[in-house]
């Protein structure tokens, strides 16, 4: 397995925490990468029903059983374990004794908030960003082939076709952790509401239409969309509006975190049908913001990404909040940068400057092709160069 960029906050964190919690998506990586990160650690894995029960009837015996700590994998299955690490650790408080994860992002903030606040350091783990992706033995190595097999490292790693993969993924996901927290009667219905979810990427999100069109009203279509997050499916980018929030429209924007997914869902069944269908825009406005996130979530820093749209119908795609420099980016997946695709960038920032945005602001146009450099204040960013540049 490769090495994920995660590790150094891990090993950072565990010399600082009695427990780290490592949360994400199913099949992102969290078993593999502790178990590399801490390899002398025992490994305990919930998800059979029997480790399960005999943990949640003696959860006291379980833990005197792993005194010097130990890995806990899917830890969401028994949440009130949590209750009684809370007890153990303020017994004993050495730094990296449990290593918790968890796929449900929902199944573990509430417990972790109410029983390991300021005793776990809490850490994300996504599918592998660009730059990991490159360790493989046979990575992708043009854009299209990188949209439509997406990023989940089983993949890579095993040499799956990725249609074949994502195909049992959804499955898995819509018949386990739907029925779980959700307790959905009808999983076709939910099954369309996430297509309709996929062809909404890189759009603002409209809860009413989005419901309407799944065939469920406003409320329910609320709620998935919600699981969808908690889940590590997608993202919800706010409206930025800071210095100009009389002019913003502030609606979130959308994003899946997986192009790969986000294909499959929406029936691209190879990556030429991906060259000219209607929604390679989208997707790769996606990708762009879904690699922008893993960066920051990686490296362990908080995501402070946003979209801009005010009420002439200026729009850019996202809005980083940097130390220093607020980043402007455009995303197109065309190889050919033309100077329509400079204009939003170059308006924003003028926008801004007239506002007297404190922080130095670069404008960046992250597109298909290979051009870099500068043209006309705007910074070029080749798509294979977005993991190069500072995003947190």
């Amino acid at each position: 397995m490769i090495r994920r960029t995660l590790a150094r906050p891990l090993r950072e964190a565990a010399r600082q925490y009695p427990v780290v919690t490592v949360t994400g998506p199913r099949q992102s990586g969290k078993t593999t990468l502790c178990r590399q990160v801490f390899p002398r650690k025992p490994y305990v894995s919930l998800e059979p029903l029997d480790v399960r029960r005999a943990v949640k009837e003696d959860p006291r015996g379980f833990l005197a059983e792993h005194q010097r700590g130990a890995i806990i994998d899917e830890v969401q299955h028994v949440p009130e374990l949590l209750s009684y690490l809370q007890v153990e650790v303020d017994e004993r408080s050495d730094a990296g004794r449990f290593v918790l994860t968890g796929s449900q992002h929902f199944g573990l903030s509430t417990t972790i908030a109410q029983s390991l606040a300021g005793r776990t350091a809490v850490l994300h783990l996504l599918p592998p960003s660009l730059d990991e992706l490159q360790r493989f033995e046979h990575p992708p190595t043009d854009l299209l082939t990188t949209l439509w097999t997406g990023a989940y490292p089983r993949i890579h790693d095993r040499h799956i076709p990725a249609n074949r993969w994502l195909a049992d993924y959804v499955t898995t996901y819509v018949q386990r952790d739907v029925r779980d927290v959700l307790h959905v009667g009808d999983l076709e219905v939910f099954s369309t509401f996430l297509r309709l979810v996929a062809g909404r990427t890189a759009q603002e999100v409209n809860l009413s239409v989005l419901g309407s069109d799944a065939g469920v009203v406003h409320n329910t279509a609320r709620a998935w969309l919600s699981v969808l997050e908690a889940s590590w499916l997608c993202i919800r980018l706010p409206a930025w509006h800071r210095n100009v929030r009389k002019q913003a429209v502030k609606a979130p924007k959308l994003h899946l975190l997986d192009s790969g997914l986000a294909c499959h869902l929406l029936g691209i069944r190879d990556p030429d049908q991906l060259r000219h269908h209607p929604l390679r825009g989208p997707i790769f406005e996606s990708w762009v913001a879904s690699e922008i996130y893993k960066a920051c979530v990686h490296d362990g820093s908080p995501a402070r990404l946003a979209h801009y749209r005010d009420a002439k119908r200026l729009e850019v795609d996202v809005v980083v909040e940097l130390a220093e420099i607020l980043a402007l980016v455009e995303a197109k997946s065309a190889a050919t940068v033309t100077t329509e695709m400079l204009a939003p960038l170059r308006a924003l920032s003028e926008i801004l400057r007239a506002h007297r945005e404190h922080r130095d602001i670069e404008a960046r146009l992250v597109h298909g092709g290979d051009a870099a450099g500068r043209r006309s204040g705007v910074r070029l960013v080749p798509w294979r160069d977005v993991p190069k540049l500072a995003w947190s």
